[in-house]
């Protein structure tokens, strides 16, 4: 265990310096539009995280102190948590709520991430554990969970709007 502490502590302190670069661009780009957020951005202290891989499914306790943690680290951004629906459309009306401010646009940014799939089955496909078309017709559906594929795929789709837009909400 000695031995991992010190690639521990240098990778830890390379992601102290990436959060740090990170916030120094975010600050600049968005004082460009809202002269709060750039202030806080400028002003804003690393938090550490440490990845984790979810190989069960956690209980009330691990739950309840995940959701805790993010709620201190919306805290430290002065972002707040907002709530939709968990019918399945989640992913897309949390995605919809911060390009559109409202989670209303769900079915159409669907549509789009569903579109991305379609025209960029090259960079997604090997990451799919069924036959493409198969997936891509299925996340078409309403109801069905958004996965870690769909985000990047609304990553992708998005990215241009995405940095046009500001994200941040300054008041909960």
């Amino acid at each position: 265990m000695g031995d991992s502490s010190s690639s521990t502590s240098w990778s830890s302190q390379k992601e102290t310096e990436d959060d740090r670069m990170i916030a120094l661009m975010l600050s600049e780009e968005y004082s460009k539009l809202d002269g709060a957020v750039g202030r806080r951005l400028s002003n804003l202290a690393p938090v550490p995280h440490v990845p984790r891989i979810n190989s069960y499914i956690p209980n009330l306790s691990d739950a309840t102190l995940d959701h805790q943690r993010l709620l201190q680290r919306l805290n430290v951004y002065g972002l707040c948590e907002l709530k939709v629906s968990g019918d399945g459309n989640c992913q897309f009306r949390a995605l919809s709520d911060q390009l559109y401010r409202s989670s209303k646009y769900h079915k159409q940014v669907r549509g789009e991430v569903v579109k991305q799939l379609k025209d960029n089955r090259s960079m997604y496909a090997s990451y799919v554990p069924m036959k493409y078309k198969r997936y891509y017709k299925r996340m078409a559906k309403l109801g069905e969970w958004g996965d870690h594929i769909t985000l990047q795929a609304a990553a992708d789709r998005f990215a241009a709007k995405i940095c046009l837009l500001t994200s941040f909400r300054d008041t909960c």
